[in-house]
C-alpha cells in the first residue's frame, strides 16, 4: 500500500502568514516617499526573538512620515549578552550616519531593544550620535517573567544569557541602572502599557531622571495593546511621532 504525505497544515498555516508578511513589507517599503531632508535617520531596535521584518509595520509609517528608517535585528535574536548587542548597535548607528551623512540618529527600541539602546548610548559611546531614544516596552528595571523562567530552569533562564539580564535585580540591570537614567543630551522617552504581558510589572519600563513616560491607558484608558502589539498600534506611533518630532505626547486615541 502506497502512502500519500500531507502537508502539515499548521505548518502550512505559518509560511503563509510569513510570506505575506514579507510581501506586504516588501510592497510598502518600495511605495514610501523619499526622506525629509533635515531630519535624523532612525533605527528600529527590535526585541527579544523578532526577525527584522516583524519590524516593517513601525518602520514603514515612519518612513511615510518622512524618516529615513533601518531596521535593526538583533543578533542571535536578542538570546546572548546584551552588551555584546550594544556594541553591534553602535556599529549600525556609525554605519547609518556614514551613509546617510548625518550627525546624529534617533532609536526606536522595543522590548530588549530599548536596553540595547540605553547600553550603548551610555558605555560604547553612543551618547554623541543619538539624538532621541524611545523605547517601547522596555524592562528597564527588568521583568519578574524572567525570574520566574530563572526559578523553574533552575538558574538557567533557559540557558540564554539576555533573559537572566533581564531579572529584576540582575547584575546587569543593576549596572546599567546605576548612576542617572538620562545620558545627557540624548532625550529619553518611555512609552508602555498597562496591559504588557512581558514586562511585569509594567511599571519598571519607566525611567527617571528626567525622561518622560506615558503609559498609554494613562491618555486613552480603553486603548487595548499588548506587549508585541507595541510596534504595531496606531496609537503607540502617534506617541512615536510626537517623541520624534519634539512635541508634547499627546496620543491619538483611536489611530489603527
Amino acid at each position: 500500500m502506497r502512502h500519500t504525505s500531507r502537508a502539515n497544515p499548521s505548518r502550512t498555516l505559518k509560511f503563509a502568514l510569513t510570506a505575506a508578511l514579507l510581501i506586504a513589507a516588501t510592497v510598502a517599503s518600495a511605495c514610501q516617499p523619499a526622506p525629509t531632508p533635515g531630519r535624523d535617520p532612525v533605527i528600529v531596535v527590535a526585541g527579544t526573538f523578532s526577525p527584522g521584518f516583524a519590524n516593517e509595520v513601525i518602520a514603514n509609517r515612519l518612513r511615510k512620515d518622512g524618516y529615513n528608517t533601518t531596521v535593526f535585528q538583533l543578533p542571535t535574536l536578542g538570546t546572548q549578552d546584551i552588551r555584546a548587542t550594544a556594541q553591534s548597535l553602535c556599529k549600525k548607528i556609525d554605519a547609518v550616519r556614514s551613509s546617510t551623512g548625518a550627525a546624529k540618529v534617533d532609536l526606536v527600541g522595543h522590548s530588549q531593544g530599548g536596553l540595547v539602546a540605553r547600553d550603548c548610548i551610555k558605555n560604547y559611546g553612543g551618547k554623541t550620535k543619538v539624538d532621541k531614544l524611545v523605547m517601547l516596552g522596555a524592562p528597564n528595571y527588568g521583568t519578574a517573567l524572567a525570574n520566574l523562567a530563572t526559578a523553574v530552569t533552575l538558574g538557567t533562564c533557559v540557558n540564554l544569557t539576555a533573559c537572566k539580564q533581564m531579572a529584576v535585580g540582575s547584575t546587569y540591570l543593576n549596572s546599567l541602572n546605576a548612576g542617572p537614567d538620562v545620558i545627557s543630551p540624548v532625550k529619553y522617552v518611555s512609552i508602555y502599557s498597562a496591559l504588557d504581558e512581558v514586562v511585569f510589572p509594567t511599571g519598571n519600563a519607566a525611567l527617571k531622571d528626567g525622561a518622560t513616560n506615558v503609559k498609554v491607558q494613562s491618555q486613552c484608558p480603553v486603548r487595548t495593546v499588548g506587549h508585541l502589539g507595541l510596534i504595531a498600534d496606531g496609537t503607540v506611533y502617534s506617541g512615536v511621532a510626537d517623541a520624534l518630532a519634539n512635541r508634547a505626547i499627546t496620543l491619538s486615541c483611536l489611530a489603527v
